[in-house]
C-alpha cells in the first residue's frame, strides 16, 4: 500500500460551509481539509480470483513464511522500506502549542503529504493519546515493526530530547525529531552560503540564538559540530550560561558546550558585535540591538508568522536576511531537509541518522545554490526539483561511509 496525495472529498456544496456546518463565508482552508488531505491506495491490482490468491491467501503465506525465516526480507516484500511513522502527542503544534492529539492531525497529515510530494516517501500520521514520555516510547517501540523510520513531530521540550534518545537506543531504524534536526540542517546550509557570500568561514562567526527549546538547542549543537566559532543561546531569562542556577539538565549541558565568550545577561547584550542572529522563539528584538551587531551580519529571524526582526528592519543592518516565511527570500523551511534525509536513510536501510548524515544533507542543500549565490538566495526553494535528489544521494553516501547502512 502507498499513501496517495489525493483528497477523497466529493465536490459537495458543503465545502462552502464553516466548521460548524452552518452557511458561512467560503474558507479555502476548511474546504481543502474536508475529508482529510490523504488516502491509501494499493500498488497492485486485485481484479480476479488469481490476483486475490496472490495478494492475500494462499499466496501471501509463502511471503510471510520467508520473512519469518529471514527477517531482513521484510524490506523487500512489504512497504516497510519506504514508510515513515509521523508521531506526535500534540503538545507543541506549530505556533498553537499544546492543542492535543486530535487537533494535531491536520498538521501530521500535512507532514505526511510533504514526505510524499518532496521525497517520494510514504508516511502515516500517528497522534498519541498520551504525553507521558515513557508511554510514548513504549508505544512507538511496539509500532516500529511496521515502519522503516520514525519522524517525531511537535512534541514539546524537554521531553522531546528524552523520547528521541530512548527510541534511538531501542530501535534499529532512524528516529528523527524534525523540529530539532530538520531546522538545524537547513539553518547550517543557509549559514554556510551566507558566510561564503561574505568571504568568511563558519569558524569566523559568533552567533546568538533566541530560543532554548527543541530547535534552539539542536541548532546550537549542530552548528558547533559543523565548526561554528562560537554561539550563545538565550531563553526568556537571558543567556544560558554556567553562572545561572536555574537551568534544566538540558540547558546545563548546553551551557557547558556553548558561549565560549562567557557572555551573561540579556539577549540584547549578547548581540553587540555578534555576526549572526538566529531566532526560533518568537518575541521581538529591538532595532538598536540589531544595529549593534557586527558589519555584514546575518539575521535569520524564523518565527512564524511574525519574525523576531522584521525583514525591513533587518535589511538596514544585515548582509543576509532569512525568515521562516514563504513570502520573503531565503525561507528556512524544514521541507528542504526531512524528505531527502529520510529517503536517503531508507534507501540504504540505515539503522540511524548520524551527525555526519545531517552535515552531508546541509552541504548538499547549500551546494544546490551553486553559482546563483546572492544575498537573496542563500538557500534554494522547496520547489527546486534538484533539492530532494541531492540530499537523498548525500545522506545515503554518508550512511555508507559511517557504517550505518545495511544495503
Amino acid at each position: 500500500m502507498a499513501a496517495e496525495i489525493v483528497n477523497p472529498r466529493s465536490d459537495s456544496s458543503t465545502d462552502h460551509e464553516g466548521p460548524a456546518g452552518a452557511a458561512e463565508p467560503f474558507d479555502p482552508a476548511f474546504a481543502l481539509h474536508r475529508g482529510g488531505k490523504m488516502a491509501v491506495q494499493a500498488t497492485v491490482p486485485v481484479r480476479d480470483k488469481d490476483d486475490l490468491s496472490l495478494a492475500y491467501t494462499p499466496g501471501v503465506a509463502k511471503v510471510c513464511s520467508a520473512i519469518a525465516e529471514r527477517p531482513e526480507l521484510v524490506h523487500d516484500y512489504t512497504w516497510k522500506s519506504n514508510v515513515v511513522a509521523v508521531v506526535t502527542d500534540g503538545t507543541a503544534v506549530l505556533g498553537l502549542g499544546d492543542i492535543g492529539a486530535e487537533a494535531s492531525l491536520p498538521v501530521m497529515e500535512g507532514k505526511a503529504i510533504l514526505f510524499k510530494q518532496f521525497g517520494g516517501v510514504d508516511a502515516v500520521p500517528i497522534a498519541l493519546a498520551t504525553t507521558d514520555a515513557d508511554e510514548i516510547v513504549e508505544t512507538v517501540v511496539r509500532l516500529a515493526p511496521s515502519f522503516g523510520g520514525v519522524n517525531l513531530e511537535d512534541i514539546s521540550a524537554p521531553r522531546c530530547f528524552e523520547i528521541e534518545r530512548k527510541l534511538q537506543e531501542r530501535l534499529d531504524i532512524p528516529v528523527f525529531h524534525d523540529d530539532q534536526h530538520g531546522t538545524a540542517v537547513v539553518t547550517l546550509a543557509a549559514l554556510r552560503n551566507a558566510a561564503k557570500l561574505t568571504g568568511r568561514t563558519l569558524g569566523d562567526l559568533r552567533a546568538v540564538i533566541s530560543g532554548a527549546g527543541a530547535a534552539g538547542v539542536a541548532i546550537a549543537k549542530f552548528l558547533l559540530e559543523a565548526g561554528l566559532g562560537d554561539v550563545a543561546v538565550a531563553d526568556r531569562k537571558g543567556i544560558v550560561s554556567r553562572d545561572r542556577d536555574d537551568l534544566t539538565p538540558v540547558k546545563r549541558e548546553l551551557a557547558a558546550l556553548t558561549n565560549k565568550a562567557g557572555i551573561s545577561g540579556s539577549l540584547e547584550a549578547a548581540l553587540k558585535g555578534a555576526d549572526v542572529f538566529i531566532g526560533v522563539s518568537g518575541g521581538t528584538v529591538p532595532e538598536p540591538a540589531v544595529a549593534s551587531m557586527a558589519p555584514n551580519a546575518f539575521v535569520f529571524a524564523m518565527a512564524n508568522p511574525n519574525p523576531e526582526v522584521h525583514p525591513d528592519v533587518a535589511h538596514k543592518y544585515a548582509a543576509v536576511v532569512a525568515t521562516g516565511r514563504s513570502d520573503y527570500p531565503n525561507q528556512i523551511n524544514n521541507v528542504l531537509a526531512f524528505p531527502g534525509i529520510f529517503a536517503g536513510a531508507l534507501q540504504v536501510r540505515a539503522s540511524r541518522i548520524t551527525e555526519g548524515m545531517k552535515i552531508a544533507a546541509a552541504d548538499a542543500l547549500a551546494d544546490v545554490v551553486g553559482d546563483e549565490l546572492s544575498a537573496d538566495y542563500v538557500i534554494p526553494s522547496p520547489f527546486d526539483e534538484r533539492v530532494a535528489p541531492a540530499v537523498t544521494a548525500a545522506v545515503a553516501a554518508a550512511a555508507r561511509a559511517e557504517g550505518v547502512a545495511r544495503a
